[in-house]
C-alpha cells in the first residue's frame, strides 16, 4: 500500500479505532444550542481547528519526526533512548494542553484505540517505542506514529490530526440533528484550504524545532466537563 493510500485509510472514519464514538463535546454543544444547523456547525469546527486542531497538528507532526527514520520497519528492537525521550516530552506536552480531566481521557481513549488498530495494519518498531511511552498515549502520539508507519511525511501526520479534529463533530452534529450529509460534507470540504495551510505550518514549525503551540479553547472545555457526568449521552465525550 502506498503512502497516500494509507494515510487516506488512517483518515477514514470507519477505521475501527473508536473515533465514532466521541463527538469531543459536540453532543453538549447541541444541547446547549451552541450547534443548531451547519451554519453553527461550520462556525464550531474553524473555531475547534484554529485551536486544539492547530495543537493536535504539530503535536502529531513531531510525533512523526521522532520515529519517521526508523518508523517504517516491521521489527521491534532497541530503540533510539533519545527519540523515545522525545515521545515522551510529547505525550507530556499533549497532557498539560487539556485542561480539562475528561478531554485527557477522551484523548488517551482515541489513542489506545488507534494503536490498537494502526499497530496491526502497519506494523512498526516505533510501535514498542510509543509503548514505552504510555500504555494509552495522547490521540495526537498515535497519529503521528502511524503515519511515520505508513510510511507519511510530519505534514501528512498534522494534515490527519486537522482532518480527524473536524471530522468527528461533524459526524455527531448529523447524527444528532438529523443534517443532511451532502450538506454537512459541503462544509468539510470548505474547511480544506484551512487544513492544508494548518498542516504546513505545524509541519514547518516542527523542522524548526519549535515547541507546540499553546492555543486552547475553553468553551470545549466547559462543553466535555459538562457532558463527562451525563447518563444520558449517545457518545463518550
Amino acid at each position: 500500500m502506498s503512502a497516500t493510500a494509507a494515510l487516506l485509510a488512517l483518515a477514514d472514519s470507519r477505521l475501527p479505532a473508536g473515533g465514532h464514538a466521541h463527538s469531543s463535546g459536540t453532543e453538549q454543544a447541541v444541547v446547549d444550542g451552541y450547534v443548531r444547523d451547519e451554519a453553527s456547525l461550520g462556525t464550531l469546527l474553524r473555531r475547534r481547528l484554529l485551536t486544539t486542531g492547530v495543537v493536535a497538528a504539530h503535536l502529531a507532526a513531531a510525533s512523526c519526526a521522532a520515529v519517521r527514520d526508523w518508523g517504517h520497519l516491521p521489527l521491534a528492537g532497541d530503540h533510539d533512548h533519545g527519540q523515545v525521550s522525545a515521545l515522551r516530552v510529547l505525550d507530556g506536552e499533549a497532557e498539560v494542553r487539556l485542561p480539562a480531566p475528561a478531554a485527557r481521557e477522551a484523548s488517551r481513549a482515541q489513542g489506545r484505540g488507534l494503536v490498537r488498530v494502526a499497530s496491526v495494519a502497519w506494523p512498526s518498531a516505533a510501535w514498542a517505542a510509543l509503548a514505552q511511552v504510555a500504555r494509552a498515549p495522547h490521540h495526537p502520539l498515535a497519529i503521528g506514529v502511524a503515519a511515520a508507519a505508513a510510511g507519511g511525511s510530519p505534514r501528512d501526520a498534522a494534515l490527519v490530526a486537522l482532518y480527524l479534529t473536524g471530522t468527528a463533530p461533524a459526524t455527531a452534529a448529523a447524527r444528532l440533528l438529523g443534517l443532511d450529509p451532502v450538506t454537512v460534507a459541503a462544509v468539510l470540504a470548505s474547511l480544506a484550504p484551512l487544513q492544508d495551510a494548518l498542516a504546513a505550518d505545524a509541519a514547518d514549525a516542527v523542522s524548526r524545532g519549535e515547541e507546540p503551540p499553546a492555543e486552547s479553547d475553553p468553551l470545549t472545555d466547559l462543553l466535555v466537563t459538562r457532558h463527562a457526568p451525563r447518563q444520558d449521552k449517545l457518545f463518550a465525550s
